[in-house]
């Protein structure tokens, strides 16, 4: 099974406007996810984190990245492939709330 590393994007508006039985549906859909042993969470505040060189580490409070969606959590979910991962976030709460799930491919490090 490969690994996935999951990004959901939304805000509290889109969230809102969902009917509240599409929300609910969504959010057992992810308690199933979580049974089955995908690690989810909701996003906290980040932190960037730089060391130049090895020269002493510094942090800067905040996302590097930028979005017109606040990032609302992540998962890192097992699928056959990624037809399979997109099946299986399609259903999570961002993705029918208005918002966006995006899906990253974990790849092993070359040893």
């Amino acid at each position: 099974m490969a690994k996935f590393i999951t990004v959901g994007y939304g805000d509290e508006a889109g969230y809102k406007r969902t009917d509240a039985a599409v929300r609910d549906a969504a959010h057992a859909h992810d308690a199933r996810l979580k049974a089955g042993g995908a690690l989810i969470g909701i996003a906290g505040a980040p932190v960037q984190v730089r060391n130049p060189d090895d020269s002493g580490v510094q942090t800067t409070s905040g996302a590097y990245l930028r979005s017109t969606l606040p990032i609302a959590g992540f998962a890192v979910i097992e699928a056959r492939d990624l037809q399979e991962a997109i099946a299986m976030v399609s259903k999570a709460p961002c993705a029918v709330a208005h918002g966006v799930v995006e899906i990253w491919p974990l790849q092993e490090p070359p040893h």
